[in-house]
């Protein structure tokens, strides 16, 4: 059977399209029928190379007895995160209340008015069927306490306010200080397991040692950058790196990879280069490029958004070997070598099988560098890798920035040009009537863009103009910038909202401030406000630049690394105004 999902384009979606579910996407249809039926909503949101969610899927929605409890209890949405980041920011906020945390698959039980009573991730089969039933037990029963919790939620939600801003001098000191005593001089990375890339922590801790002469933030992005390249994060066979690292060491990823991961990593791996000279931080950014453009880039120059955990069922299947099967691939002389140097033994490292790594070994030998292509061509052929191939405006511009900076730092036309096409590619499909779009696939877009789309773009605009020079990028960062505040600009409260006033309006108009796994919307749009008051006009941008800094200064001052982003923009700007926010406070 097929259910509403057949006639989406998100990979996300379509893998749950014959579902015994009777899913919706997120859409009018849904919500007016759950109003008539008198039906709570229960909504899952997830994306396409998510291992949880696959265990999800295969465990509850492709169940035929959760299937029963859900279409004749619920009416059941699914929300691809990547497609619609407005819906995703809103309930992931609400899944953090409840549980302290969150990941995907998010599980929301909502109103049919989108208002959640409760939420989680992940549920097993027989937790979630006795969720299921309680909460059908309380709508039918008591269903003005579940009202009630409702509104309770959503009032706490929308009275949430940032504090005052600190100082930019002890905010910057006090970010520098959290990560000198959660920095972990063993292994590299901050604080315990698991351990993601968050590379840029490590773009401000180098900016931050070129700024200031402060040795102990060198020593830790570069210890850091090394480990998370000799680990198992970075696949040694094809390239690029994993999502996260589940152990301390960097030895086992989640398997997953994100264009996000990648490009943000090519910025801080070409930051490290141009800073040391190091010729190995180079190298592993190119490694990570080429990964980009053999792997996921569309013939017309986008950039696909992942590639799966999982391959028939099983998470890291793809990338794990044996001794064996290397020596039958390589013979016996160079695949004994090859397992030495890599850690691929008999015993395992992961699931009794092997990660290859060279957490033992000297990251600076290429002796056994000619037979990974060999490797690579091989294992491509093993078993399949699900890509999703999705292009996303805010994640393809990061890339475009990394493939400037990588063509920057090595002198090699062959990233440029991918930038300069990836840009194009944009512009046709992706931009019309002044508006950005979210994604693209199979010749359709996505929803209309958010202040994340907006700020990448910007970002990478200016970094077309730095590296080429061409006064087109930066023609073109001023006008969406303006756009950008037209759309989305709080001109009350400061900051900018994450959708603009002609989306569809949610319970909730989010301000992201937060730098997770990828910078935030509004802390780039920090970044690209001082970036322009030094490239185009002091006084044009620069009030604009000290309110959004001042602004994101006060949500910063709870835990600063934590706005790794906004952190850079303040040592930018502080090049030639050291009291930056004082300034601003006292016009």
């Amino acid at each position: 059977m097929s259910n509403h999902l057949q006639h989406e384009t998100s990979p996300y979606l379509l893998q749950h399209a014959d579902n015994p579910v009777e899913w919706y996407p997120w859409c009018a249809e849904a919500f007016q029928k759950a109003k008539a039926e008198d039906k709570p909503i229960f909504l899952s949101i997830g994306y396409s190379t998510c291992h949880w969610c696959h265990v999800m899927a295969h465990e509850s929605f492709e169940d035929k007895n959760i299937a029963d409890i859900l279409n004749r209890c619920f009416i059941s949405i699914k929300v691809d995160k990547e497609e619609r980041p407005d819906i995703d920011s809103i309930y992931m906020t609400v899944c953090q209340a409840f549980t302290g945390s969150g990941g995907w698959p998010t599980s929301i039980f909502m109103t049919p008015d989108q208002k959640p009573f409760f939420a989680g991730t992940y549920f097993d089969k027989n937790t979630f069927a006795e969720i299921l039933l309680a909460v059908h037990d309380i709508w039918e029963k008591d269903k003005s306490s579940l009202l009630n919790q409702a509104e309770q939620i959503t009032a706490q939600l929308r009275q949430q306010k940032p504090g005052n801003a600190p100082a930019p001098e002890k905010l910057l000191e006090s970010a520098v200080d959290i990560y000198k005593k959660s920095y972990d001089p063993v292994n590299g990375g901050f604080g315990r397991s698991p351990k993601f890339p968050a590379p840029h922590n490590l773009l401000f801790l180098l900016e931050y040692y070129v700024k200031h002469h402060d040795t102990p933030c060198l020593n830790m992005a570069e210890f850091t950058l090394q480990q998370m390249y000799r680990g198992g994060l970075f696949d040694h066979i094809g390239f690029g790196f994993c999502r996260y690292s589940t152990d301390k060491r960097f030895l086992i990823p989640h398997f997953e990879k994100m264009l996000y991961d990648n490009a943000l990593l090519i910025l801080a791996y070409c930051k490290a280069y141009t800073v040391t000279q190091k010729a190995l931080y180079l190298e592993i950014a190119e490694k990570t490029a080429l990964h980009i453009l053999r792997e996921m880039t569309a013939p017309e120059g986008g950039f696909y958004s992942a590639q799966d955990a999982d391959s028939e069922g099983e998470e890291g299947r793809y990338y794990l070997f044996s001794p064996e099967e290397i020596i039958s691939i390589l013979g016996q002389d160079k695949g004994n070598a090859f397992n030495r140097r890599f850690d691929i033994s008999s015993s395992g490292n992961f699931a009794g099988k092997n990660i290859p790594n060279l957490l033992n070994s000297d990251p600076e030998d290429k002796s056994l560098d000619c037979v990974v292509e060999e490797l690579w061509k091989y294992r491509k052929k093993r078993y399949p890798l699900h890509t999703d191939d999705k292009i996303l405006t805010s994640w393809n511009s990061l890339m475009i920035a990394a493939m400037c900076r990588l063509a920057q730092a090595s002198g090699k036309d062959r990233y440029l040009t991918a930038a300069k096409k990836a840009d194009e590619f944009i512009r046709k499909n992706l931009w019309e009537d002044d508006r950005l779009f979210v994604s693209f696939r199979q010749g359709q877009r996505g929803v209309p863009g958010f202040l994340d789309e907006y700020a990448a773009y910007i970002l990478a605009q200016l970094t077309l103009y730095e590296v080429t020079g061409e006064q087109k990028y930066l023609k073109c960062a001023e006008d969406i910038c303006q756009n950008a505040v037209s759309r989305f600009q709080d001109t009350e409260g400061g900051g900018f909202f994450l959708y603009g006033k002609d989306s569809e309006d949610l319970i909730l108009r989010p301000k992201e401030t937060y730098d997770g796994a990828i910078p935030s919307g509004n802390s780039i749009m920090a970044w690209n406000l001082v970036r322009l008051s030094q490239l185009v006009s002091r006084d044009k941008y620069e009030s604009q630049a000290l309110r959004q800094l001042s602004f994101l200064a006060a949500d910063a001052a709870a835990y600063p690394p934590g706005h790794a982003m906004f952190l850079l923009a303040l040592v930018l700007h502080q090049d030639k105004s050291p009291s930056l926010l004082e300034k601003y406070e006292n016009q």
